[in-house]
């Protein structure tokens, strides 16, 4: 059976022997190779083992044979491991060998066999491809692009996507909703833990690092952990993204506070906070942040349409 993967995480058939990749044409299985050229021709160029492997502009991605794929999209897979379908081994016009590829087919399967089986709430790894302001883009699976928004990158408030991810990370993320194309739109934050869990790490009295994530005139709010911040006093000459040390003055699940005090604001170097998974697989249907004692309800129901937040 099938197992479909991000893609740079299938086995590579430039490595493979021939009868390897005979047997891969047989079987349908995806394999994945550096495209080497993208040439005149308007088409991927791999090396297999000492055999050209070719892939037209059509068979580069799901839509390139509609014209929904540019050029831009196709030319930028150029060195760098792209999965495929070996659909058959020809002869060229003077008599050479060579292997016809397809992602385009590999997209389909993965789509077909694997994704559209998926709905909101179901969990899957992805790996991050790109970032841009309003969220980062993730494989979900032989290069199948879905957003993963920066609001549903924490539950603490971060100013840019590259504050929680960075791009060929491979992470975790729940499906948050998916439209009528089958497209998916991703989250994060409800595999971090809810407030109760990530407090759990952390006892009054305690110094640790944290990184500032907004000033405000009442306070400034530190990032203890990936899905957890407290308040410590205004101090307008920090700034977001900036690693500090932090006195744990008191934790109040009652209010879902957390009272800081800052220590040290010139630790001279720069923090990521790892991303620790409180869920690692199957599905979710409701996942609740707050503690029960709290006033502020902070919920996401898989059912709707969206990140419901109360």
């Amino acid at each position: 059976m099938q197992t479909f993967r991000t893609e740079g995480n299938y086995r590579d058939a430039a490595h493979l022997s021939m009868a390897e990749l005979r047997a891969a044409i047989v079987s349908g299985e995806i394999l994945q190779a550096t495209a080497l050229a993208f040439d005149v021709h308007r088409q991927l160029r791999f090396d297999l083992g000492g055999v050209r492997g070719v892939m037209p502009f059509a068979a580069c991605a799901e839509g390139a044979d509609t014209g929904a794929v540019r050029d831009i999209a196709v030319l930028t897979r150029v060195g760098r491991a792209t999965c495929f379908v070996i659909e058959s081994l020809e002869e060229d016009a003077e008599g050479r060998p060579f292997f016809r590829l397809s992602r385009a087919k590999a997209q389909q399967m993965c789509r077909e066999e694997y994704l559209d089986a998926l709905g909101p709430g179901d969990i899957l790894p992805c790996a991050v491809t790109h970032i841009e302001s309003f969220g980062a883009f993730c494989d979900v699976g032989c290069g199948i692009s879905a957003l993963l928004p920066i609001d549903c990158m924490s539950v603490s408030r971060i100013s840019s996507p590259a504050d929680r991810v960075i791009v060929g990370q491979q992470i975790l993320c729940a499906i948050r909703s998916r439209d009528s194309q089958g497209r998916f739109v991703l989250t994060i934050r409800e595999l971090l833990g809810t407030w109760a869990e990530n407090a759990a790490a952390f006892t009054p009295g305690e110094t640790v690092v944290g990184i500032v994530r907004s000033i405000e005139e009442y306070g400034t709010f530190v990032e203890i952990a990936p899905n957890l911040a407290g308040l410590a006093e205004s101090c307008p000459d920090l700034c977001p993204g900036q690693a500090v040390s932090v006195y744990i003055k008191s934790i109040l699940p009652e209010k879902m506070k957390i009272k800081l005090v800052i220590v040290n604001r010139a630790l001279g170097q720069g923090h990521r906070f790892e991303l620790r998974y409180f869920v690692t697989e199957g599905h979710i249907d409701r996942w609740v942040y707050s503690t029960p004692e709290s006033k502020k309800q902070i919920v996401t129901e898989f059912a709707a349409p969206a990140c419901n937040h109360a």
